[in-house]
């Protein structure tokens, strides 16, 4: 008979849980919403929650999470109905990521070609780049666990068809969607001939900050070539206004030189005499 101190022991499997919590600020345009549809439809780990009132209280998105059972948050924060961030964060001990997003473009405006299951889980490929760096690695790490679908994810089909790629150029990062294509459609009884096809969203996200902890927190990485579009701005309507004022003074010396040039017209003249 078999001791029992024999039998091997019983190896639980760890599971993945990794779910998001989806949810903006008030403000946002049209635009920005349908990038929220887009990403929910890709992210079936997703919970989307309503939006959140007040900007300066951001500290109250991890209980939030907490509430809705989520480690992970993507809180996007609309300003001036045409900025669009960013905060990709691990609730509730962090890091959290601040990043400004660019270059919008949803699956309804590409009117791409591509198609994919809703609900399949993702490949995700980044860059080599990403490992170069110290906030590289720290940014695929968050994003590996935001975008990666769990197997065990409640809405996740059993599918894998499609690729999310994050690439990292000029210090940007650039987010594509492609699904994976094993037949030629021009020849369907064709060779197994795998291609790939962007589906879409698109856009571009610029780091910003990283912070330790979720939402606040000691800085951990300090984007420093990073210039508010809100600046920006503000730096073209100074130059405007310069060249307007630059302007404006050229036509009041040609005034005072046309003045001076002129000369005092004698008592005799023509227009004197006959008018």
């Amino acid at each position: 008979m078999e001791d029992a101190t024999d039998a091997q022991p019983v190896v639980k499997k760890r599971r993945n849980k990794q779910r998001v919590l989806l949810l903006s600020s008030r403000g946002i345009t049209h635009r920005m919403r349908h990038l929220m549809n887009d990403l929910e439809a890709l992210l079936p780990q997703v919970k989307k929650d309503s939006k959140l009132d007040s900007k300066s209280q951001l500290q109250l998105l991890p209980e939030l999470a907490d509430l809705n059972n989520c480690n992970n948050a993507l809180y996007f924060e609309a300003r001036r109905h045409e900025d669009l961030y960013m905060w990709a964060a691990k609730t509730p001990n962090g890091p959290s990521i601040k990043l400004h997003v660019q270059n919008v473009h949803t699956m309804d405006e590409l009117k791409m070609t591509g198609n994919c299951l809703k609900g399949s889980r993702g490949i995700l490929s980044f860059d080599k780049s990403f490992d170069e760096t110290e906030w590289g690695r720290l940014v695929k790490e968050v994003f590996t666990h935001i975008f990666g679908v769990p197997p065990g994810a409640r809405r996740a089909k059993p599918f894998i068809d499609h690729v999310l790629t994050f690439s990292l150029l000029d210090n940007k990062i650039w987010f594509r969607n492609y699904q994976i294509i094993e037949k030629d459609p021009a020849q369907p009884n064709g060779p197994p001939q795998t291609s790939m096809v962007e589906i879409g969203p698109r856009f571009v996200m610029t780091p910003i900050r990283i912070f330790e902890g979720a939402f606040g927190g000691a800085t951990v990485f300090s984007n420093p070539e990073f210039v508010s579009p809100a600046a920006v701005r503000s730096a073209l309507r100074r130059e405007q206004g310069q060249k307007y004022r630059v302007r404006k003074t050229a036509q009041a010396e040609r005034s005072t030189r046309r003045e001076d040039r002129r000369l005092e017209e004698d008592e005799f003249a023509t227009r004197k005499v006959f008018g």
